[in-house]
């Protein structure tokens, strides 16, 4: 590695992690730029592990010693040459707007995202985040789909970026772990109407996520998809829809799904938040 201790915050160099609480700046700078940001040593070395390409790294003056492994593993697949720009605590939470507590940062480079049917073939059971805007949520659906070995990830075009750092930090790294792509790029035309067609073609179930009239329950789904193969009701391939915050998925998504599902619900609570509805649904509907 290359050490470089700042003099100043005003160096160009670490242009990249200036205002990282910028949510507009950060949407705008990183496609642009072709790099995301990962946050915490923990991020670090899963996307690291994942074969992402580091560009440089912001760490704090304390956390050096503690991040020797990492630092080996970057020179090992890397060289040598890889900037770790070093800061006090004071200069780096001038730098990015915040305290930063695990201590370190990197800006890594984006990679060319799959195909839909790349990410899907061999997949039994996919999800689909329609909208989903809040990176907390964005983030720990990706944690719940990599821990109940949900097999990928689809995000519509006009969802939440899983590479913000927000997003990335709250899936714990699993980001990089879980197959994942966005469906019909960046064409908001593109969902729910060719998208859902699209999952259909590849032998999708497309289950929307919602409390309607005509909804069956979630036992009733998970007593299909372990139906015997006579059953006429046997669900092989499973696609889960979930919707945004406050409004759920859209009418044009629920319409064209092949079923809706709902989570019964108990002492007069509408809805579960996305996060833990998502959980719940992967783990009801678990391959045994």
């Amino acid at each position: 590695m290359r050490f470089v201790h700042l003099e100043s915050i005003d160096d160009e160099r670490v242009s990249a992690y200036v205002n990282l609480t910028e949510i507009q700046l950060r949407n705008r700078l990183e496609p642009a730029k072709g790099l995301f940001i990962a946050e915490s040593p923990k991020v670090i070395d899963r996307a690291l592990a994942a074969g992402r390409e580091p560009i440089s790294l912001l760490v704090e003056e304390p956390w050096i010693e503690g991040m020797a492994d990492t630092f080996a593993a970057i020179d090992a697949q890397w060289g040598p040459d890889v900037p770790v720009y070093v800061a006090s605590p004071e200069q780096l939470r001038r730098l990015t707007g915040y305290r930063l507590h695990r201590g370190a940062l990197s800006a890594m480079r984006r990679w060319p995202l799959p195909s839909v049917a790349d990410v899907c073939r061999g997949a039994r059971r996919v999800a689909v985040m329609e909208n989903i805007v809040d990176h907390t949520n964005v983030g720990a659906l990706m944690r719940s789909a990599a821990a109940l070995d949900v097999d990928a990830v689809l995000v519509t075009p006009s969802c939440g970026d899983p590479l913000y750092r927000r997003a990335a930090r709250v899936s714990m790294g699993t980001v990089f772990q879980i197959p994942w792509t966005r469906i019909g790029g960046e064409d908001k035309r593109y969902w729910p109407f060719q998208g859902i067609d699209e999952l259909k073609s590849l032998g999708f179930t497309t289950v929307a996520m919602a409390l309607e009239d005509d909804s069956i329950s979630l036992d009733e789904l998970t007593r299909r998809l372990h139906a015997e193969s006579r059953d006429p009701d046997r669900i092989d391939r499973l696609a889960l829809i979930f919707g945004t915050e406050g409004d759920g998925l859209s009418r044009h998504t629920i319409a064209r799904a092949d079923l809706t599902v709902k989570i019964p619900m108990s002492h007069d609570v509408d809805s579960l938040n996305v996060a833990a509805s998502s959980a719940v649904a992967f783990y009801a509907t678990r391959m045994r």
